[in-house]
C-alpha cells in the first residue's frame, strides 16, 4: 500500500460509518468501471484498427478536408 493512500486511510477512520461506507462504495464503483473500461478497451482494438485504416484510406484517396476549428 502506498504512503498516500494509508494517509487517506488513516483519515477515514476519523469518519463517522456512514461518510466511511459512503466512500468506500465510491472507491469501490470507480474501480469497477476501472476494470469495465479495460475490457471494453481491451476488446475494440480490432474495430479501432479497422476504422484507422478506413480513415487513413480516405485521406490518401483525397477525400478528407482539413480540420478548422475556426469554422465551427
Amino acid at each position: 500500500m502506498t504512503e498516500l493512500l494509508e494517509k487517506a486511510i488513516a483519515q477515514l477512520k476519523n469518519l463517522p460509518a456512514s461518510e466511511q461506507d459512503a466512500i468506500a462504495a465510491m472507491i469501490l464503483e470507480e474501480l469497477e468501471d476501472e476494470v469495465l473500461w479495460d475490457a471494453a478497451f481491451a476488446g475494440s482494438q480490432d474495430a479501432l484498427a479497422k476504422l484507422g485504416a478506413e480513415a487513413m484510406a480516405e485521406y490518401h484517396a483525397g477525400k478528407t478536408q482539413e480540420l478548422d476549428p475556426d469554422r465551427l
